[in-house]
């Protein structure tokens, strides 16, 4: 018998997301070798490690097991991995990280406590900012999470993860009859928005503009659960990722509906300047595996091929 760190990983991304489909998302394999690489280490155990007919899947016994050696072996690689490469660079330092994503903090604190644990030598340092791209670029900022790339020498943006915008609406808006939004649907809306240039906001750039429509007015908050109160109290409307919704839609203050047929989707980015040090690049790849853990309904840009 020779279980695989592939084996490892598989067992914990299975038991994290209890879902065939979303495991092979998160693995970067299609359906099928997921499962064909399933049924090959269920041929190594010599027993089923998954109970299929459950919805969703749980582990079996075998399974479990497997799951506790998973989760004592993959972090030990994770932090020699870390060890080696600092061996091989010798690098050390602060890293000033600047969110232009106002929803990001639940998910980012718990991969800055990731991070630490493999980089205790990096100093991390966290701010929030409407200008954080102008910080970056005058060295001010070492990293910052935005949703808007833009096109700047010396700058490189690194996809994290894809997520769904949604719609924000109070339970007995009219709207929340609706199956999903069309864009005519906002024109007599007032929509909530963090206080940006309208531009920069997905739902008005690719959602609105290209019908032609614009909302009856935009009301700025700072804050997402402002913007979710404000939503609630029917003040407007607001669109927002998935995951910031999640925790109201299920306990019913809330509801959300998709924006168009194919839905609006947007990407998150980390960015930095180019040829970053592999401590910075380390904390990309933790963040990326941090949100795709912890984070519903979204899909992991994290390349494991590199």
């Amino acid at each position: 018998m020779a279980i695989e760190l592939r084996h490892l990983r598989l067992i914990a991304v299975l038991a994290t997301t209890g879902s065939l489909t979303q495991a092979a998302q998160r693995l970067h394999l299609t359906q099928s070798a997921l499962s064909h690489q399933l049924k090959g280490l269920e041929g190594l155990i010599g027993q089923p490690l998954i109970e299929r007919k459950s919805r969703p899947l749980r582990l079996t016994q075998a399974g479990e097991r497997l799951l506790r050696l998973a989760e004592e072996v993959l972090p030990l690689i994770q932090r020699a991995e870390a060890d080696l490469k600092r061996l091989a660079a010798g690098d050390a330092g602060r890293l000033v990280i600047v969110l232009e994503c106002h929803s990001c903090f639940d998910w980012l604190l718990p991969a800055m406590d990731a991070y630490r644990s493999a980089w205790p030598e990096v100093e991390l340092d966290l701010g929030l900012s409407f200008a954080a791209l102008q910080r970056l670029l005058a060295g001010d900022a070492d990293l910052v999470i935005t949703s808007d790339p833009v096109d700047r020498p010396g700058l490189k943006f690194s996809p994290l993860f894809r997520f769904q915008i949604l719609l924000a609406l109070a339970p007995d808006h009219p709207l929340a009859r609706r199956s999903l939004i069309e864009p005519q649907d906002l024109a007599a809306e007032t929509l909530i928005a963090y206080p940006v240039n309208p531009l920069r906001l997905d739902v008005i750039r690719s959602f609105l503009l290209p019908a032609g429509i614009e909302p009856a007015g935009i009301r700025t908050a700072e804050l997402s659960l402002m913007i979710i109160e404000l939503v609630k109290s029917r003040r407007g409307v607001a669109a927002l990722p998935s995951w910031v919704l999640a925790q109201a839609v299920g306990s019913g203050q809330i509801a959300a509906r998709p924006l168009g047929a194919e839905g609006l989707w947007s990407t998150l980015y980390a960015a930095s300047r180019t040829d970053p040090p592999p401590y910075l690049a380390a904390f990309i790849e933790t963040a990326a595996e941090t949100a795709a853990r912890l984070l519903p309904d979204v899909v992991s840009c994290l390349d494991r091929s590199t």
